[in-house]
């Protein structure tokens, strides 16, 4: 399928997570024009089985690319790409950017070798994560906590509700609290809508007694790779739109967050 050079690049989550991949690929690529597709009518993925993500997602990002013909897709989900990457690579004829579990990083960056995989349940049951651990956290003790609050608050923050670390902190509890976790100094955040909690995670280590704590995502990581693939394109016209899966009052609500990351409008698909 032949593209402009001035043709989208489409950014794909279930919801709103992967504005935290956008912010990044924002400073790195200010002109090239978005589409960000948020797949809310199949909202949370991370409850759902493998056999369902790995069928909708493919088919869902093929209707996307028909209708917006974008030159390079970025799959912003962890879940999605953690089992359908492989599928939508096959399905489609454009370059496709998956989301890697920042574990890497993570563990170049722990002082006390014990880190922290948080992610979806859908997520943190991946062999894939058995493998990032095997290769490159080796000689860590890699804890594991799968947690849907966090993407429905995640949600709810980029509504405009208020979200507190008293909030979250049960979550990041639920790797503190395992075998080894009073060492832990480093926390994978491996769902794209976790970052855009960071302040509030950040806020319950403290509470819960870890000060120090960093966290680790791949939001950069994404942003330099699309950038490797498409260049410098500074001169572009920038902004972009959503599109989401279903019209309701949630969409509504999100708006004024989505303006904030140039995305002007919202329709339907």
């Amino acid at each position: 399928m032949p593209v402009a050079d001035q043709a989208p690049i489409l950014m794909f989550d279930s919801g709103v997570g992967g504005l935290s991949v956008l912010r990044p690929v924002r400073g790195l690529l200010p002109g090239v024009p978005v589409v960000y597709a948020a797949d809310n009518a199949g909202f949370p993925y991370g409850t759902k089985s493998e056999a369902e993500i790995a069928a909708r997602v493919p088919a869902l990002l093929g209707r996307l690319v028909e209708r917006y013909r974008p030159r390079l897709v970025v799959i912003a989900c962890n879940t999605a790409s953690t089992i359908a990457l492989a599928h939508v690579r096959a399905a489609l004829d454009v370059p496709v950017v998956g989301t890697v579990p920042a574990i890497k990083p993570a563990a170049l960056a722990s002082r006390s070798r014990v880190i922290g995989v948080l992610g979806t349940q859908a997520t943190v049951r991946q062999t894939y994560v058995d493998r990032l651990s095997a290769e490159f956290a080796a000689d860590c003790l890699v804890l594991r906590h799968g947690s849907a609050r966090l993407v429905e608050l995640a949600e709810a923050k980029l509504a405009g509700e208020a979200v507190t670390a008293a909030d979250v902190a049960p979550e990041l509890a639920g790797l503190t609290s395992q075998p080894g976790g009073e060492r832990m100094d480093r926390v994978v955040l491996a769902c794209t809508h976790f970052p855009l909690l960071q302040p509030e995670l950040a806020q319950a280590g403290v509470e819960l007694g870890f000060p120090g704590l960093g966290f680790d995502d791949g939001g950069p990581g994404i942003a330099r790779r699309v950038k490797v693939l498409l260049g410098d394109d500074e001169d572009g016209p920038g902004g972009g739109f959503a599109v989401f899966t279903r019209a309701d009052a949630q969409v509504d609500r999100l708006a004024p967050a989505l303006q904030g990351f140039g995305l002007m409008r919202t329709e339907v698909l």
